[in-house]
């Protein structure tokens, strides 16, 4: 049973610098997104679907400085200190990758059984004007996804997914390398056109191509 590239995280300090990084990177302003109230976190999007990415979209997301602390870690490591300085000082980056199952729970077996922490499921939705968006997501017990933030985090949606609605950008996923992925942990994700590597390095690498030509994102080392 094969997952499927869901959407990539780029981590902002603040949303604003997150739609500026978008405009002067991909050449296209993100779409409105919403608030999740269960994170204390907000976000907007960019569709990034292609024939072999199909529903594939950027989520740029921050920290809600108007949402009450979540009493608990937020998603995607974004308490960690050292990357809330670097994001400040340096701007925007991608942080993480989502893959799409319709078997989470058989999935999340699979990897503990290979030795991995993919995280606990999570229920999480969001209202939008459209309707409410609603899925199940596999979220660690310190927030921080495992091998380096190269373990794609686990969702399955239960209803519409927010990428029927979203405009088309002009910007679409070429490629996506992780590296630190153990094998085992390959094998049990079946993750279809991504280049799942046991080997270290760069541990996440997105080809985009944009009207502007390709854009190459990576994770960072702090």
């Amino acid at each position: 049973m094969n997952t499927f590239v869901d959407h990539l995280v780029v981590a902002a300090a603040t949303l604003a610098q997150g739609v500026a990084w978008c405009e002067a990177a991909l050449g296209v302003t993100p779409a409105p997104g919403g608030r999740h109230p269960l994170m204390g976190t907000h976000n907007r999007l960019l569709t990034l679907a292609t024939d072999t990415y199909p529903d594939a979209y950027l989520e740029i997301i921050a920290i809600d400085p108007a949402a009450p602390p979540p009493g608990r870690p937020r998603w995607f490591g974004l308490d960690d200190e050292a990357l809330q300085a670097a994001l400040a000082a340096r701007g925007p980056r991608l942080v993480h990758v989502v893959a799409r199952s319709t078997m989470i729970d058989m999935h999340r077996w699979g990897l503990i059984s290979v030795g991995l922490r993919p995280g606990e499921p999570v229920a999480a939705s969001r209202d939008t004007p459209q309707g409410r968006l609603a899925w199940q997501i596999l979220v660690t017990e310190d927030g921080r996804p495992d091998c380096g933030g190269a373990l794609p985090s686990l969702i399955q949606w239960q209803g519409p997914h927010p990428a029927a609605a979203l405009p088309a950008s002009g910007v679409g996923l070429r490629s996506l390398v992780l590296h630190g992925v153990p094998a085992p942990a390959r094998d049990v994700l079946r993750l279809r056109a991504v280049a799942v590597q046991a080997s270290p390095g760069i541990a996440l690498r997105a080809t985009l191509a944009t009207r502007r030509g390709d854009v190459v994102l990576e994770s960072g080392h702090d």
